[in-house]
């Protein structure tokens, strides 16, 4: 398991006998699952994991527009997987690192600490906490953030984003506010009731996901805010740069002992990047449910603006800045073609597993064969930078509608939509010489890593997976 065994026999048994070794426990918080790892403080290797999907959405009064998450169930989620980690290493975690989507929101009253002796459960009660509001919420329509006061922050507000959603709120619906006294990320609750605290600390990281975040300040754009009749007193008080502790934890969570440090929580894309990322010249796509390409930009100032705005730059570490091309549309959008294929062949009357389809169309869609003229705008769910732009099909034949060929084209307009945010003459210009690639849609999806290489003629190496949470433990050394 990563540690170095000793081993006695005796005449009817064997004795293993585990040394001593420094472990650090990486939580990740994703859009679908949670991820938890048990790493080597020596080695730097995972030797314990485990995930499990969180299945947290819920319906969202405003439709389509809203998309929103039960926190009961993602906690639990978080307290299952850390469960059936092997309890004699559990013992000798000595740092615990969160990390988790960084834009979505969740409010939450005083979080009272528990008198009880025995296990440390990590919950809230339901009348305590509202919903997490993801970065999917669409809520924020164009119209609407127009009206929202112009920040001095480098980066854009979107929807989804945490300020933008608390201000639809104070516009929308106070009364929902008012129940609550603090909010933050969900990977922020998660820290702040692993700590029993109840000041809300976040890190830069979090912070600039949530718009109205200056960074090389280090604090929230309070004057913007104001005009816009903004609820201060619910924002995080303290902000922490990345790596900084957060608190310690307040009671033995499953052998994990008690008064273990715990960082401040971090975004999932910086803690992805760390993990995979072994040189400068190294750049990071990741392809799960969204899509993001991304690289360290070594001499990035917030007042500089060296690319165009597709393309958006994020406190790292170490003071440094991500450059990043996020796009809304990844694995969501090539799921939803999945998801039509098999409706249709329902309603002609057969019924088809979606793994099926999957298999099929990676099968029909990696030959060379299905190389095609068909241009595919895959952007089903718009993006940040264009809300109101949707998907669209061109250069359709008779020599084009092969379900191979329709499929490697889709595939094609995935990444030649993040070729078109972040184009291969700007890797070149930072001379990057590698991409490191991850995510399930990319990493089980052959057609996806060809479209890669095809589009940016750059190595394409696949990295290990449970990454962000990996990153997440290895950030806290």
């Amino acid at each position: 398991m990563g540690s170095e065994t000793l081993y006695s026999k005796t005449e009817n048994s064997m004795i293993f006998i585990m040394t001593h070794q420094e472990l650090v426990l990486g939580i990740d918080i994703g859009t679908t699952s949670v991820k938890v790892v048990v790493v080597s403080k020596k080695t730097k290797e995972i030797v314990a994991r485990q995930s499990k999907d969180t299945q947290a959405n819920v319906p969202s009064d405003l439709g389509i527009e809203g998309n929103k998450q039960d926190v009961p169930k993602i906690l639990s989620a978080v307290h299952n997987c850390v469960s059936r980690l092997p309890k004699d290493l559990l013992r000798q975690v000595i740092r615990i690192g969160v990390c988790g989507q960084m834009h979505g929101v969740t409010f939450w009253r005083n979080i009272e600490k528990s008198r009880e002796e025995g296990i440390f459960k990590l919950e809230i009660n339901r009348d305590q906490v509202s919903n997490l509001y993801t970065w999917q919420d669409g809520r924020c329509d164009p119209e609407f953030l127009k009206s929202l006061p112009k920040s001095k922050s480098h980066l854009a507000i979107h929807t989804g984003f945490g300020c933008a959603t608390l201000f639809w709120f104070s516009r929308n619906k106070p009364e929902k506010l008012n129940k609550y006294d603090k909010c933050g990320t969900v990977q922020d609750l998660v820290v702040s009731l692993l700590c029993g605290e109840n000041e809300v600390k976040m890190s830069t990281q979090n912070a600039a996901g949530w718009g109205y975040f200056m960074t090389e300040e280090n604090q929230w754009d309070k004057e913007a805010l104001s005009k816009g009749n903004f609820p201060l007193r619910l924002l995080p008080s303290k902000i922490l740069k990345p790596g900084e502790n957060a608190g310690k934890l307040t009671k033995s969570w499953f052998g994990i002992p008690e008064g273990t440090a715990i960082g401040a929580a971090l975004g999932d894309l910086q803690s992805s990047v760390y993990a995979l990322l072994k040189d400068s010249k190294d750049a990071v796509l990741n392809i799960s449910t969204s899509a993001q390409l991304a690289y360290i930009h070594p001499t990035f100032k917030p007042k500089t603006n060296l690319e165009s705005g597709k393309i958006e730059y994020f406190p790292y570490f170490d003071g440094k800045y991500i450059a990043v091309a996020a796009s809304l549309n990844g694995g969501n959008t090539l799921a939803a073609f999945v998801k039509s294929l098999q409706q249709w062949t329902l309603e002609l009357g057969f019924s088809v597993p979606q793994s099926k389809v999957w298999d099929k169309l990676i099968a029909l869609g990696k030959e060379d064969s299905a190389i095609n003229d068909m241009k595919i705008i895959p952007t089903l769910l718009g993006e940040r930078f264009a809300p109101e732009q949707t998907a669209s099909v061109n250069g359709i034949t008779l020599d084009t509608l092969n379900l191979g060929q329709i499929f490697r084209s889709l595939c094609s307009g995935i990444i030649k939509n993040l070729h078109d945010m972040m184009p291969q003459e700007i890797l070149k210009q930072m001379e990057i010489s590698r991409i490191v690639g991850n995510g399930s849609g990319l990493v089980r999806n052959i057609v996806l890593q060809k479209e890669v290489s095809r589009w940016y003629q750059l190595p394409l190496e696949l990295g290990h997976s449970g990454d962000a949470a990996l990153g997440a433990a290895l950030a806290t050394l």
